[in-house]
C-alpha cells in the first residue's frame, strides 16, 4: 500500500530506473512486459487514486501526472498500459453507486487491474459506438461487439467496456477478463508502443450483472474532469518520451559521437553548434514539463471547486499541455539523430524507438482540434465541449 503522494513519487522514480535498462530490448523483441507490470502492480502504485475513504492514497493530479512522466521516460509502452486503468477508476469515482465503489475499489486495492475496450474500427467516427448492452432480465445484460486498440486488456483482471444500451445512452460494463464469450487477441502491429498489446477484444453475448454496469452518459451531463484527467496522462506520457529521448541523446553525444572536423574541438560535446541545439531541445523539454505541471494543478483546482468555469480551465490547460508535449516529443526524438550522427541510425541500437513511440502515441487524437478549442476559448470565451477528449 502506498500511503501518500511523496511515496508514490519515490516509488515511480525507483521503478523507472529499474525498468529503463530493459526497455530497448523489450521493444526490439516485442517482449510483453508482464513481469514489469506485475512488479508495478505489487508496489501499490495502481491504487493511488482510490479515494481515502476507501483506503486509498487519493493522490493529486500533479502527482499522478509526474508518476506517468517518470515511467514513460523509461519505457513509453509500459507507461501506456495503465492509462485506461486510471481513467476507469475515475469513472467509478464519478458515477459508480456506493456499492460499486466499495466493491471495485477493494479490487483495485487488492492488486486487480483494469484494461479497456473502448475504441472501435470501421465506424463513422470515434464516438460511433456500436457495441450493444441489451437487457436480459433478472438484473443482467448481454454485451456484444468488437473493440480495437484495447490497451491493457491482455493484462487485465477486469475489462471496462464502453457500450450503448437500448436507449442509445453510453454505459461502461466492467467485465471479468475470464468471462465466457470474451476473447482478447494480441494482434497489435503498431510501429511504436510495440509492447502495449493494444489488440482486439471480442464480446459474444457476454453476461454482465447490472451491478457491474455504470451509467457513463451521466458523466457528461454537467461539469466534468473525465476527459481532462485522461488526457493529462497522455500528455505526461509524451513529456516522458521527450525526457527519455533527450537523456539518451546527451548520453550518446558525450560517450560515442565524434566531433565534426571543422569544429576544432576534441569532443562532440564541446561543439558550440551542438551545445546550441541541445539548449533549444532542453527548452522544449522544460516547457513541456511546465505545461504539464500547470495542467495538473488546474485539474486539482477544479476538483476542489467544480463548476463550468473551473472544468473549462482544466480542459484548456490540459489541451495546451497535450498539444505541446506531443510536438516536443516528436522534435526531440527526431533531433536525437541530428545531434548524434550517422552511428545513431544503426538499427541494433534501437534509438528510433523514442520517435516510433512518440509518433504512434500522438496519433491518439489530433492536436489540431485542441488548438482550435484553445483559440475559441481565448478569442470568444467558448468553453470546450464535454465529450471526454479534452
Amino acid at each position: 500500500m502506498i500511503r501518500d503522494d511523496a511515496e508514490a513519487l519515490r516509488t515511480a522514480a525507483e521503478l523507472a530506473e529499474e525498468f529503463r535498462p530493459g526497455a530497448s530490448g523489450r521493444d526490439a523483441r516485442r517482449e510483453l512486459p508482464r513481469a514489469e507490470l506485475d512488479r508495478l502492480t505489487a508496489t501499490g502504485l495502481l491504487a493511488v487514486t482510490v479515494p481515502a475513504e476507501h483506503g486509498g492514497a487519493d493522490v493529486s493530479a500533479v502527482t499522478l501526472a509526474e508518476v506517468f512522466r517518470l515511467l514513460a521516460s523509461a519505457d513509453a509502452s509500459l507507461a501506456q498500459i495503465p492509462q485506461s486503468h486510471f481513467a476507469y477508476v475515475n469513472v467509478l469515482r464519478q458515477q459508480g453507486s456506493p456499492e460499486q465503489r466499495a466493491f471495485f475499489f477493494a479490487e483495485v486495492l487488492g492488486g486487480r487491474r483494469f484494461g479497456n475496450a473502448q475504441s472501435e474500427a470501421g465506424t463513422r467516427h470515434l464516438q460511433d459506438i456500436r457495441t450493444r448492452l441489451v437487457a436480459a432480465g433478472e438484473g443482467s445484460y448481454l454485451l456484444t461487439g468488437v473493440k480495437n486498440y484495447s490497451t491493457g486488456a491482455l493484462f487485465a483482471d477486469w475489462i471496462p467496456v464502453l457500450a450503448r444500451a437500448d436507449d442509445e445512452l453510453l454505459h461502461v460494463a466492467y467485465v471479468p477478463a475470464d468471462a465466457p464469450g470474451l476473447t482478447v487477441t494480441d494482434d497489435w502491429d503498431g510501429m511504436g508502443q510495440r509492447t502495449t498489446a493494444s489488440g482486439t477484444v471480442e464480446l459474444a453475448d457476454v453476461v454482465v450483472p447490472a451491478a457491474h454496469v455504470v451509467p457513463h452518459h451521466l458523466t457528461f451531463a454537467g461539469p466534468q474532469l473525465h476527459g481532462a484527467l485522461a488526457q493529462l496522462l497522455h500528455a505526461a506520457i509524451d513529456a516522458g518520451i521527450a525526457a527519455g529521448a533527450l537523456a539518451e541523446a546527451a548520453d550518446f553525444v558525450t560517450t560515442r559521437s565524434r566531433p565534426w572536423f571543422e569544429s576544432g574541438y576534441e569532443t562532440a560535446a564541446e561543439d558550440p553548434l551542438l551545445i546550441q541545439r541541445f539548449g533549444e531541445l532542453a527548452l522544449r523539454h522544460r516547457a513541456a514539463d511546465a505545461l504539464l505541471a500547470t495542467a495538473a494543478r488546474a485539474v486539482d483546482t477544479a476538483r476542489g471547486d467544480l463548476d463550468d468555469d473551473s472544468a473549462a480551465e482544466a480542459s484548456i490547460a490540459v489541451a495546451a499541455a497535450k498539444a505541446y508535449a506531443g510536438s516536443a516529443a516528436l522534435e526531440i526524438a527526431d533531433a536525437l539523430f541530428e545531434v548524434s550522427g550517422t552511428r545513431a541510425a544503426l538499427d541494433g541500437l534501437n534509438l528510433h524507438r523514442h520517435w516510433r513511440d512518440a509518433r504512434t502515441h500522438t496519433l491518439h487524437d489530433p492536436a489540431r482540434w485542441k488548438i482550435q478549442h484553445l483559440g475559441r476559448y481565448v478569442l470568444n470565451g467558448t468553453r470546450p465541449p464535454r465529450h471526454g477528449l479534452l
